[in-house]
């Protein structure tokens, strides 16, 4: 099976980890979502194809069924060295895994749907998870206790706003790295994040007392992991934290981790709770694709995701190459 990672930082542990498990008996290649073509992917050693091709293993037929003595392209027939004539074998991976959440990084993940490709997670769900405004509206929609969370077009019209209370929890409507999250304890603090952020599209949430620690839940496949770290608008900022076992957790948590996957057609994604004095959850962010940093059986849980879901795709291939009940057409 080939494997594909979108990320700029194969060396993450989560990545790295998978990735070991996987690479004696699978392909797994990077593919850099900064400096690959759009139009592209890794080619088998690693490297972008200089012509900027799709690495393709599933080629479409424009028409006919496809031959029972190798793949078929929309080019033409296949030559003998299993490469349709004048033009190069398109290989696709069995499935990549979208862990880089840049600009880039998505369109080269809707790319590679776009040629049939299996994305972990896909473009769309990936993309929707960094408009802090719709999360808002799914999550609440879907029951899921999610922080009151208002939109504004810029901080500086929230400034601007006669109601609004303070603390409260400011961040960029749009989730990337290096965005504004900062709790705002009055209106001198407000009006010095307009010195650098007054154009930044934003929402606000009422601050939730806590006790400083804000409670992780990841989801790879439905499996659940913890942990207890340290709020960064705490005093002192973020620690390490505590790895927590999911079984210890209420059991409303977990349910309430995996809907959330549901919700939002994820299958590896975060949760941020805090919790109030009567013991309650407020999810006040979600994540996809986090790090699960510290957990150290997340990667054999992603490697199994994986494996399950390029063998899922590769029955479904074989499906259709035999003319089955979905169709006829793709090939392997």
């Amino acid at each position: 099976m080939r494997v594909g990672l979108i990320t700029s930082r194969p060396g993450h542990p989560l990545l790295a980890g998978t990735a070991a498990l996987l690479a004696p008996r699978h392909e797994v290649e990077t593919i850099d979502p900064e400096t690959a073509p759009l139009d592209g992917s890794a080619s088998s050693d690693g490297s972008v194809p200089s012509d900027g091709s799709v690495p393709s293993n599933r080629s479409v037929p424009s028409d006919g069924p496809v031959s029972s003595d190798g793949p078929v392209s929309s080019d033409g027939p296949v030559s003998s060295d299993g490469t349709a004539q004048g033009r190069p074998d398109r290989r696709l991976a069995d499935v990549y895994l979208l862990k880089a959440r840049t600009p880039r990084a998505l369109a080269l993940a809707r790319r590679l749907e776009q040629h049939g490709a299996v994305v972990i997670n896909s473009a769309a769900a990936t993309a929707f998870c960094q408009d802090r405004t719709a999360m808002a509206e799914r999550a609440r929609a879907a029951g899921l206790p999610f922080a009151p969370t208002r939109t504004f077009t810029t901080l500086q019209q929230l400034a601007a706003d006669p109601g609004l209370v303070f603390p409260c929890v400011v961040k960029s409507r749009h989730s990337r790295r290096g965005d504004l999250v900062a709790r705002v304890d009055d209106a001198d603090a407000l009006r010095a994040l307009c010195g650098t952020w007054a154009d930044e599209p934003v929402v606000v949430q009422p601050f939730t007392p806590n006790d400083g620690w804000d409670h992780k839940l990841w989801v790879i496949d439905g499996r659940v992991f913890a942990a207890r770290r340290r709020s960064e608008l705490a005093a002192g900022g973020k620690s390490p934290g505590t790895r927590l076992r999911p079984e210890a957790l209420p059991d409303d948590w977990t349910a309430m981790a995996r809907a959330a996957g549901a919700a939002f057609s994820l299958d590896v994604y975060g949760l941020d709770l805090v919790v109030v004095g009567d013991g309650s959850p407020t999810v006040v962010d979600i994540n996809a694709f986090p790090g699960l940093r510290g957990q150290p059986t997340a990667p054999r849980a992603l490697a199994d995701l994986t494996l399950r879901t390029g063998a899922e795709a590769g029955l479904l291939v074989g499906e259709l190459s035999r003319g089955g009940p979905w169709g006829r057409g793709v090939a392997r």
